[in-house]
């Protein structure tokens, strides 16, 4: 077997164990620093907004003869602020811009078509109002609230009312760290920004389930036993399935970083950044606050519990029994007897010993009754 297969199972049995119950201190001052940087950014800079959500004039040409800054260049002179300049995959440029005069508009066509030297006809013109975006917005806090309530209606179902409270905390941490930081990277937030925000919700309760249905195992029938608490039995369970949540993360972060780094850093798939960093910070997030959140939030809340105090008391109680010496009152009368026995002189201590008892001679009752010692072999009764 591996190394990495002999370290999984010994945290599997309980071998080797991470103290990440008892450390949660730890882990809710990680979160709360990371918390105020995400709503930082959210008070202090905002989202960016695209067009989707705000209104505008989107425009689309081929860029076989320009660039990307020739493109900003000529939305400036137009008499373009807002300006967001895109190189999408085939060979096109895409410029979105606030909402434009139509003078301005004119104006803008034909920069572009002198610039990239293109007919007008063939650069693509789309107006967005804002109105769109805010319906998108409104049915995606719906979801988000829908989809809340479903969660906490069946974990509370299906586990416990705690367990559920756990989860849904640990659903606000992720969501409010992922808008906060997208806030502070500056991204500009389009419809598939909403998407990658509502998937990430999946994967964190995905994760998060998967180790409460582990502590629900090791804690059944916790209460008839004095060998461990709840947070002992949940924190066994976090470490049985620590090294299945870090797999199942990379697995899911490989090709979400591939899209990031390589297709929008190198490829220059702009399309495709809004959805790859909402995804990519909300799996780093959902794979931390199940391990160190939702867990000792939830182990925090059953401790108030009278039943698990009282657990607690007697497994402390137990343990304390066990680390008292056992053979001190042993040893101090077993000194004591042989202090006495020293006291006599051997042929005494020799005398105290107790012999065996001596063998009885078998006997044999007769037909009155009486037992009579049994009768020697006739060949030796001449010889007596």
């Amino acid at each position: 077997m591996s190394r990495v297969g002999n370290f999984t199972g010994k945290l599997y049995r309980g071998d080797i164990s991470f103290n990440i119950v008892g450390r949660k201190k730890l882990w809710y001052s990680i979160s709360a620093v990371i918390l105020l940087l995400a709503i930082g950014g959210l008070v202090f800079r905002g989202l960016n907004l695209g067009i989707e959500f705000k209104g505008g004039a989107e425009f689309e040409v081929p860029s076989s003869s320009c660039t990307v800054a020739q493109v900003r260049g000529v939305a400036s002179q137009a008499g373009a602020d807002s300006i967001v300049v895109q190189e999408l995959g085939d060979k096109r440029i895409r410029v979105q811009t606030e909402a434009l005069k139509a003078e301005e508009s004119t104006k803008l066509i034909s920069g572009l078509s002198d610039t990239c030297k293109v007919p007008a006809s063939e650069i693509k013109v789309q107006l967005v109002g804002p109105s769109w975006g805010s319906e998108i917005t409104k049915k995606a806090l719906l979801g988000l609230l829908v989809f809340m309530v479903a969660v906490v209606i069946f974990l509370s179902i299906y586990f416990e009312w705690r367990m559920a409270v756990a989860a849904l905390v640990a659903l606000i941490h992720d969501v409010v760290i992922t808008i906060g930081i997208y806030a502070l990277v500056g991204f500009e937030v389009t419809p598939a920004t909403v998407i990658g925000v509502l998937t990430i919700l999946g994967f964190s309760l995905y994760d998060t389930v998967v180790v409460f249905d582990k502590i629900k195992e090791n804690t059944r029938g916790i209460l008839g036993q004095s060998r461990m608490t709840y947070s002992e039995a949940a924190n066994l369970a976090l470490n049985q399935t620590l090294i299945r949540s870090i797999n199942t993360s990379i697995v899911a972060l490989l090709p979400v970083a591939g899209i990031l780094f390589v297709g929008v850093g190198l490829l220059g798939a702009g399309t495709l950044k809004d959805l790859a960093l909402a995804l990519f910070i909300g799996l780093l997030a959902g794979t931390y606050s199940s391990l160190f959140v939702a867990t000792p939030f939830l182990c925090q809340i059953k401790e108030r519990e009278p039943a698990m105090q009282a657990l607690t008391k007697r497994v402390q109680a137990r343990r304390a029994s066990a680390a008292t010496p056992v053979g001190a009152g042993v040893g101090t009368t077993a000194s004591g007897s042989r202090g006495g026995s020293s006291s006599g002189t051997g042929g005494q201590a020799g005398a105290n010993v107790a012999a065996p008892p001596p063998k009885k001679e078998r006997t044999h009752r007769t037909s009155g009754g009486r037992s009579q010692p049994k009768n020697a072999p006739r060949s030796k009764r001449g010889n007596s």
